[in-house]
C-alpha cells in the first residue's frame, strides 16, 4: 500500500518538480562529500605538522633585546629632540630681548647664582 500511495504522489509531480527534488538531494549529498574531504585534510595536516612549524608561535629569546634596544633608542631620541627645542627655543627668545634692561640683568643674575648653587654639592 505505501508503494501505492507513494507512486501516486509521484505521478502528481510535474517534471520541474522531480528535477528540483532530485537537484537538492545532489546538491546535499555533494555538499557533505565536500566538507568530509575538508574535515579530513585539516585532520591530516594537524597529525603531520612539522616540529619547527609547531613552535612558529613560540617567541624567541631574540627579540627581547631588540625590543628593548628600538625602544631605548626611541627614548634617548626623543629626549634629546625635547631638550634641544626646550634650550634652543630659550636661548633665541633670550638673544632676541634687548641686553640692557632690568629683566635680562635679573636672568643673568638668577642663572649665575643656579650654576653657582648647583656647583657646591
Amino acid at each position: 500500500m505505501a508503494f501505492n500511495e507513494a507512486s501516486e504522489g509521484i505521478a502528481e509531480m510535474s517534471g520541474a518538480d522531480i528535477l528540483a527534488a532530485d537537484a537538492a538531494a545532489t546538491t546535499a549529498s555533494v555538499d557533505e562529500a565536500i566538507m568530509q574531504s575538508i574535515a579530513e585534510a585539516m585532520r591530516e595536516a594537524a597529525r603531520t605538522t612539522p616540529e619547527p612549524a609547531a613552535e612558529m608561535g613560540k617567541p624567541t629569546n631574540a627579540a627581547g633585546p631588540r625590543a628593548l634596544e628600538t625602544i631605548s633608542r626611541m627614548v634617548y631620541t626623543g629626549s634629546y629632540v625635547l631638550a634641544y627645542g626646550v634650550v634652543y627655543s630659550a636661548v633665541f627668545v633670550a638673544q632676541s630681548l634687548p641686553q640692557d634692561n632690568p629683566v635680562m640683568h635679573g636672568l643673568r643674575d638668577g642663572g649665575k647664582a643656579a650654576v653657582d648653587e648647583f656647583g657646591e654639592r
